[in-house]
C-alpha cells in the first residue's frame, strides 16, 4: 500500500511539474510578447492608436478665377447655398424630407439618391440634400429650421461662367470628378469635388484648383468628433488672366452665330496674343457645373453641328486657295519663278492626259504672281506647283505652321496634315502622282489645316517671317507668362512683300476676288485671301441642268474660307475664318472676316491704353 501511494505521489508530481512548466512557458511568452509590443513596437502602435483617436478632415480651397485681358470675369465662384440632413438628428428621415419639399423641389430620383447616400454613411454624418438653392428658398428654410429636425444649411462655392456660350470653348467647364480621375492628391477624394474637364479649366486645372486645408480633430470610439486639435487653412487657386478680349469675343461669337456652322480666330501677328477664338454652334458651360440632365446631354452629343467641338482648333479642312501664298513662296524661295514669271490661263491646264480646271471657266488670260493671287487663278498655281514639287511645297508649309500642332493651351487641338510621298504610300498604299502635286498647289487634295493654323500662317507672312506662336494665357496672379519661342524663318523680304502685295490686291484690286468686302474706312483697309473648298463635285448632268453649288443640300455645298490682316499700313491684327458649307470664300467668309477685323481695329486690344471701356 505504501509503495502504491509513493508511485501515485511521484506520478502526480511529474504531472504538476509538466503543467507548471507549460504555464510558466505561456506566461513567459506572453510577457515577452507584451514587452515586445510595449517597448520594441511602441512607436508603431502609438501611431495606430492616434489614427483611431484622431480624425483628419480636408478643407476644400476656392477655385481660382479666370478673367480676360482687361479683368472682365470669365469664370467665377458664386454663392452656393446647400441643404444638409444629419440622419441621427431627424426623428424620421422620410418625414423630414417630406416637410422640406414645402420649401424646395426634390424629385423622386433625388430623394432616392439621398437615401442611398444615407445608407452608405454613419448616422451622424451630414448628407447633402440639395445645392444651389435660391436666397429666398434658403431664407424660408432658415425660418423653418426649428420644425425641420436634422436639417442644416451652409454656404459653398459653385463655378459660374458669366458670358455663357460666348466663351464656352475657351474657358471650358468643371464637372464632378470620376473614379478614373482620382489621384494621390487628397483633394480629389473630397465628395462633390469638381475638376476642369475641357478648355482652360482643364489645361490649367492644377493651378486653378489650389491646395486643401486640414482640420485635425479628436474622435471617440464610434467616430464622433469630440474636439478640434489644430487646423491649416486651405490655399485658394490662382487667378488666370487670358489674352482674350471679352467684348470682342462676344462680338465674334454673335457674328459667327449668323452662320449655321463656323469658326474664327483673331490674333496679334507680332506677339501671338489671341484676342478671340470662336466656334459656332456653342453651348452653355453652366450646364455642367451642376449635374447635367440626360436629356440635355443627349441633345448636345447628338446635335448634327457638334456644339461641344471647338472647330477653331479641332476642325480640319482643306485650306483651298488660302494655301496659295505657301505655294508662291516655295516657288519664289527655290528660284522656280520671279516677279516677271507669267502663265496663260485659258480656264484649264493640261498635264499629260489630265486636265485641271480653273474656277473661272473663261480663264484669266496672262497673269503673274501678284495678279494670280488677286484673282485666285488656279492655273498659275497648277503650273508653279508642278515645277516646284511637293517636297519643297511641304517644307515651306511646315515652316508656316501646317502639319503639326501649334501648341495652344487648349484641349483637342488637331495637327492637320501636310502630305508627302511616303505618307501616301504608307497610308493608302499608292504612289504619289503629278496630279497630287498639282491640286496640292491650290490647297486641295490631301492637305488638311485648322482655323488656328491659318491664322498662324497669316501672322508669319505679315510680320516679316517671324515664327510667332499663339498664346491664350496672359498672366498668373498678375505676373506675365510670356515665353519667347519665336524664331526668324529666313524668308527673303522681297518675296514676302510680293506675296503680301497679292493679298492686298485681293481686297483693293479692280479684279480682286474680295474687293466688295473691303472696309470703307481707308485707315482700316485690310488685305487677305479667299478660299473655296469643294465638298461634292457637281456632275456634268447637273451643270447642264443649270444646277449650281448653292442649289445643293447644305452638307454638299463648298466650305468658305478667308484669311486677312489689317490695317494695310502697319499690319497688326490677323483673322482666319471658315464657314462650313458657306458656298464661297468671297460670298460668306470674307464679309464675316471684314466685320471681325473692323471691330478689332475699333477696340484695338493690343493697346493697353485703348480708349475702349470694357463693360
Amino acid at each position: 500500500m505504501i509503495e502504491k501511494k509513493t508511485e501515485k505521489s511521484k506520478e502526480f508530481s511529474r504531472r504538476a511539474f509538466i503543467i507548471a512548466g507549460i504555464h510558466a512557458g505561456i506566461f513567459t511568452g506572453l510577457a515577452a510578447r507584451l514587452g515586445y509590443l510595449q517597448i520594441i513596437q511602441k512607436d508603431k502602435y502609438k501611431t495606430l492608436s492616434d489614427k483611431n483617436r484622431i480624425s483628419m478632415r480636408l478643407i476644400p480651397p476656392v477655385r481660382g478665377e479666370i478673367t480676360d485681358r482687361f479683368g472682365v470675369p470669365l469664370a467665377v465662384n458664386n454663392q452656393n447655398f446647400r441643404v444638409f440632413l444629419t440622419p441621427e438628428q431627424a426623428d424620421d428621415v422620410k418625414d423630414t424630407i417630406k416637410s422640406l419639399k414645402r420649401y424646395i423641389p426634390i424629385s423622386e430620383i433625388e430623394e432616392e439618391e439621398i437615401h442611398i447616400r444615407i445608407k452608405k454613411q454613419r448616422s451622424f454624418t451630414p448628407v447633402m440634400v440639395k445645392e444651389d438653392i435660391s436666397w429666398d428658398q434658403m431664407a424660408k428654410i432658415e425660418v423653418a429650421l426649428p420644425y425641420l429636425a436634422g436639417i442644416s444649411i451652409n454656404e459653398g462655392k459653385l463655378r459660374n461662367y458669366p458670358l455663357r456660350s460666348s466663351t464656352a470653348h475657351i474657358t471650358g467647364y468643371v464637372g464632378l470628378i470620376s473614379e478614373a480621375e482620382i489621384t494621390k492628391d487628397p483633394i480629389t477624394s473630397l465628395p462633390g469635388f469638381r475638376i476642369g474637364k475641357t478648355g482652360v479649366e482643364k489645361s490649367f486645372d492644377n493651378i486653378l484648383r489650389g491646395n486643401t486645408g486640414r482640420i485635425q480633430s479628436e474622435i471617440n470610439a464610434s467616430g464622433r468628433e469630440i474636439r478640434e486639435l489644430k487646423s491649416n487653412d486651405s490655399q485658394n487657386g490662382r487667378r488666370l488672366s487670358l489674352t482674350i478680349d471679352a467684348e470682342l469675343q462676344i462680338f465674334c461669337q454673335n457674328r459667327l452665330a449668323q452662320e449655321r456652322s463656323a469658326a474664327a480666330v483673331i490674333m496679334d501677328a507680332h506677339n501671338g496674343d489671341i484676342y478671340s477664338i470662336g466656334s459656332n454652334p456653342s453651348f452653355d458651360p453652366n450646364l455642367f457645373t451642376k449635374k447635367i440632365s440626360n436629356e440635355q446631354w443627349q441633345e448636345l452629343i447628338s446635335h448634327p453641328d457638334k456644339p461641344l467641338n471647338n472647330k477653331a482648333i479641332s476642325g480640319q479642312y482643306s485650306p483651298g486657295s488660302t494655301f496659295k501664298m505657301i505655294t508662291a513662296l516655295a516657288a519664289l524661295e527655290n528660284g522656280i519663278v520671279d516677279r516677271n514669271y507669267t502663265v496663260h490661263c485659258p480656264g484649264y491646264s493640261e498635264f499629260g492626259r489630265d486636265r485641271f480646271y480653273c474656277w473661272k471657266q473663261s480663264g484669266h488670260g496672262w497673269v503673274n504672281l501678284v495678279s494670280a493671287l488677286e484673282q485666285s487663278c488656279d492655273c498659275f498655281f497648277y503650273d508653279i506647283a508642278r515645277k516646284t514639287g511637293i517636297k519643297k511645297i511641304g517644307d515651306m508649309a511646315k515652316r508656316f505652321g501646317f502639319g503639326d500642332k501649334i501648341g495652344i493651351d487648349l484641349q483637342g487641338e488637331a495637327s492637320g496634315l501636310m502630305p508627302t510621298k511616303a505618307w501616301k504610300m504608307g497610308k493608302l498604299g499608292r504612289k504619289w502622282q503629278i496630279g497630287d502635286t498639282v491640286v496640292a498647289g491650290i490647297g486641295q487634295g490631301y492637305i488638311q489645316s485648322t482655323t488656328l493654323q491659318l491664322a498662324v500662317m497669316t501672322s508669319r507672312l505679315i510680320n516679316g517671317g517671324v515664327a510667332i506662336n499663339p498664346r491664350i494665357l496672359k498672366s498668373i496672379d498678375g505676373i506675365d507668362t510670356k515665353i519667347k519661342r519665336e524664331h526668324v524663318l529666313n524668308i527673303d523680304k522681297k518675296n514676302l512683300e510680293m506675296v503680301i502685295r497679292g493679298m492686298e490686291a485681293v481686297m483693293t484690286g479692280k479684279k480682286g476676288t474680295a474687293r466688295k468686302a473691303q472696309l470703307e474706312d481707308k485707315e482700316m483697309h485690310m488685305g487677305g485671301k479667299t478660299g473655296t473648298v469643294q465638298v461634292k463635285r457637281i456632275t456634268k448632268a447637273q451643270r447642264a441642268a443649270g444646277i449650281k453649288n448653292e442649289d445643293l443640300d447644305w452638307k454638299s455645298r463648298h466650305h468658305a474660307l478667308f484669311v486677312g490682316f489689317a490695317p494695310l499700313k502697319k499690319p497688326r491684327y490677323v483673322c482666319s475664318v471658315i464657314v462650313e458649307h458657306g458656298v464661297s470664300g468671297s460670298g460668306s467668309a470674307a464679309p464675316l472676316a471684314r466685320d471681325l477685323l473692323q471691330e478689332t481695329q475699333i477696340r484695338n486690344p493690343a493697346d493697353p491704353n485703348s480708349s475702349i471701356v470694357t463693360k
